[in-house]
């Protein structure tokens, strides 16, 4: 198994949409890349921590590659704004790869390259190697699960769209 860490605005969308994908085997929310040691949810929401709401992302290569995996995270985030996804704003809700093997960097680097033909502004994602990253509290895990009419971001047909990618994924 391997591990990428996807910051995509808020976390509760985040990780419900990595969900649907086949191949991911286990996601968990938290934060990444501060400055503090062990930060709560309410710290983090300040934006004094350096931290953004993340969710690391356990996959299955052979079913699931990075490279598909990035190009799935594209759909699911404007990449060209800075500090905000949808209607949360801060710099808790950039977005961000933060990858933990070297080796990842030339696929990362690929797919972004080729994002950014697709589009008129720059890409704003961090791409950063992973300093840090802490488990969000037990209430925000598998939030969507618990609260299907929970707050997202996201639209109710990206999600539907993963499944429909997951069940394509799935016969090949």
């Amino acid at each position: 198994m391997k591990e990428i860490y996807f910051a995509g605005g808020c976390f509760w969308g985040t990780e419900h949409f990595f969900k649907q994908i086949h191949g991911v085997t286990d996601t968990e929310v938290g934060f990444a890349n501060g400055h503090t040691e062990l930060p709560t949810y309410k710290e983090v929401y300040t934006d004094t921590t350096g931290y953004a709401e993340t969710v690391r992302v356990t996959y299955d290569e052979h079913i699931a590659d990075l490279e598909f995996l990035l190009n799935m995270f594209f759909k699911a985030i404007d990449p060209t704004s800075l500090n905000r996804q949808g209607h949360d704003e801060g710099t808790r809700y950039r977005t961000g790869v933060y990858y933990t093997a070297e080796a990842d960097l030339p696929v990362i680097r690929k797919v972004f390259a080729e994002q950014q033909a697709l589009l008129p502004h720059p890409i704003v994602v961090e791409v950063e190697p992973l300093r840090n990253f802490y488990p969000a509290e037990d209430y925000h895990q598998d939030y969507l699960d618990k609260n299907p009419d929970g707050y997202c971001h996201l639209p109710l047909e990206l999600f539907a769209f993963a499944c429909q990618m997951r069940m394509l994924n799935s016969k090949s």
